[in-house]
């Protein structure tokens, strides 16, 4: 089976509900596999190791036909590999997330969605990242 990193397949990085029903193949090319394993290796496995349980990716790499139909934002970070969202079950868990994550990781964005719905985490590089937290609401 293929991996992004220690706890996320390659299937549940590009496995989208959305996609399944549209008939819409949501494969990254090798510049967004590479930014995937990135985000996935710096912010996803510290943060589960933290967590110490499962936490479900709800979205992860969408690639510009299936940003679309789920109406993303255009230029979304999901299009070019460099985010992804999660949740560890409720708001409460997903407040615990986020917390850690703005306090402990390197990061482009964190972002609180929908007062903890999910959780969006960037990564673009060590250099390049803006380290920014963000609430939606």
């Amino acid at each position: 089976m293929k991996t992004i990193c220690k706890y996320i397949s390659y299937n549940e990085a590009t496995f989208s509900p959305t996609a399944v029903s549209n008939k819409i193949v949501n494969e990254p090319n090798s510049n967004q596999l590479i930014a995937m394993q990135l985000v996935g290796v710096r912010c996803f496995d510290p943060l589960r190791e933290w967590y110490g349980k499962p936490i479900k990716v709800n979205s992860f790499f969408r690639n510009e036909a299936l940003n679309k139909a789920v109406n993303g934002a255009k230029g979304s970070q999901h299009t070019k590999g460099q985010a992804i969202d999660l949740t560890g079950g409720s708001k409460e868990e997903n407040k615990k997330l986020f917390e850690w994550a703005k306090d402990n990781l390197d990061f482009d964005q964190v972002i609180n969605e929908k007062d903890y719905s999910w959780v969006h985490i960037s990564y673009v590089s060590r250099e390049a990242n803006r380290k920014q937290v963000l609430i939606i609401k």
